[in-house]
């Protein structure tokens, strides 16, 4: 291979992660994800497979440093590792990709398998920067209520390999031996139409139970801005100044939000000058109060819960979060890595909560996801099969100056909501709070670092999706079977 066919291959595959970033929030140009997953089918074609191996790294990296650039704010050195390990996803889906024949399925099960794996692995997996959030504003989405996050996944790289095929077709002049390749794609575009078009009418949580009145606050203020440089007392009186905006004469909430750790405390909740006076707060406004409240468990520890209190003031339901933030909230194998990075910034662990999500409430049963679980499908799934009627997200994204990562869980929340069928209400410090429907409208959603207060009027469902009955187990079955029957076509073929 000459230098400049290397180079033009490097280019074109770099350019096909770029391609998928570019459709990711706060972006969000969804076309661009399908044409990024075409550019990078087409320039597999025909590769050894340590061709296909360095064309589907560059993918990754041009992905991924875009799509994880928030990661930089933190540690330049963790972010570089971090970027170079993820793009190696990417390169494994590439690796696992037939060359000739069969290299559709097999792109497509190769992909899909490769994201589910860096969805749930190493440290729980990280399913920020992958392509199914770019197809929160597009038609894609709506696959998420038959398969979650993996089908839409699946559509994105399916649809990129049917349009690099019909690419192809033209360019090529409908010449004889093309034909057969065209007629697959057309069978698998009106393939993925149909399941499109499936999603769309499939049960989406059914009728309105009852409706609920929900007010959403935002303390407001600086962006950017870590835990040691802005005090706790700070970010709560912010919350009780936005609070105060709400008077039972006007209407009271049945629901009100606040966001995740606001109430940081240095000694336990029990007893506490800010227990007292949230209670009295939700005895005033005769509301349930639901607030993200951190308290130390041990001298290296502490629990970051969502506490709820009831309209006579009263501790009604607690929740500990399960899916901690790893380096962010508790450093795995601390000892080890202590040896390579300064970790004073995470000097302790969160402790692991248990459960499904569920809160039972005055107001409702609520299906709770804490900030950084707002990615993961299986959370809400969780407590919708126990029981949840709304999905509420109390989260904090204050530690992030660019609105990237704040625009990447709104379209996370887009998704979450479609594939369980239930509204879904998010607050956060200084946003984005957002309230979101049932079919992933987003209805109201806050600027990013002011006072606000969102209210808004949501439903309460009880109906299932099939995605809340399913699982991601049929998605993976399929990308297993598919990349399967792509290799077995290449096999036949060689």
């Amino acid at each position: 291979m000459t230098l400049p066919r290397r180079g033009r291959l490097a280019v074109l595959s770099l350019a096909a992660g770029v391609l998928l970033a570019l459709s990711l929030p706060p972006w969000g140009w969804w076309p661009l994800g399908i044409a990024g997953a075409g550019l990078l089918y087409w320039r597999l074609a025909g590769q050894p497979v340590w061709r296909r191996l360095w064309c589907g790294w560059l993918a990754g990296l041009g992905c991924y440093v875009i799509g994880l650039a928030w990661a930089r704010a933190f540690n330049w050195y963790g972010a570089l590792v971090l970027i170079l390990v993820e793009a190696l996803f990417v390169a494994a889906a590439a690796v696992l990709t037939p060359p000739d024949r069969g290299r559709a399925l097999g792109f497509v099960g190769a992909c899909t398998l490769s994201e589910a794996v860096r969805m749930t692995w190493p440290f729980g997996g990280l399913p920020l920067g992958g392509v199914f959030l770019g197809q929160a504003g597009g038609p894609l989405l709506q696959l998420a209520r038959l398969g979650g996050p993996l089908l839409v996944t699946a559509g994105v790289w399916a649809a990129g390999a049917a349009a690099a095929t019909i690419v192809a077709w033209v360019r090529a002049r409908l010449r004889t031996q093309n034909r057969p390749a065209l007629a697959g794609t057309a069978v698998a575009v009106a393939g993925l139409v149909l399941l499109a078009a499936a999603g769309a009418v499939a049960p989406d949580g059914g009728g309105p139970v009852r409706s609920l009145r929900v007010a959403l606050v935002q303390g407001g203020g600086l962006r950017g801005l870590s835990k040691e440089q802005i005090s706790p007392a700070t970010v709560y009186d912010a919350q009780l100044a936005a609070t105060a905006a709400l008077t039972v004469r006007a209407g009271g909430p049945d629901l009100l939000l606040w966001p995740e750790n606001v109430v940081a405390l240095n000694r336990s909740l029990v007893g506490s000058p800010e227990a007292a006076q949230l209670s009295r707060l939700s005895r005033a406004l005769h509301t349930t109060l639901v607030a993200g409240v951190t308290e130390p468990v041990s001298p290296t520890t502490f629990r970051n819960e969502i506490v709820a209190w009831g309209p006579s003031g009263r501790i009604v339901a607690v929740f500990v979060k399960v899916h901690r933030v790893p380096f962010g909230e508790y450093v795995p194998f601390r000892s080890f890595f202590a040896h390579f990075a300064d970790l004073s910034g995470v000097p302790t662990d969160a402790v692991p909560g248990h459960g499904t999500g569920l809160m039972r409430t005055p107001a409702g049963p609520l299906g709770v996801l804490v900030s950084f679980e707002i990615f993961y499908a299986g959370r809400s799934r969780a407590s919708v099969r126990a029981g949840a009627e709304l999905l509420a997200v109390p989260t904090n994204t204050s530690s992030y100056g660019t609105s990237q990562v704040p625009s990447q869980e709104i379209a996370a929340a887009k998704i979450q909501a479609v594939e369980t069928g239930r509204d879904l209400v998010q607050a956060a410090p200084t946003g984005f709070s957002a309230v979101v429907t049932q079919r992933g409208t987003v209805v109201e959603r806050s600027v990013l670092g002011a006072r606000q207060v969102l209210t808004s009027t949501v439903a309460l469902r009880r109906g299932m999706t099939p995605y809340d009955h399913w699982g991601d187990l049929p998605v993976v079955l399929l990308a297993a079977l598919a990349l399967a029957a792509g290799w077995i076509r290449q096999w036949r073929h060689s």
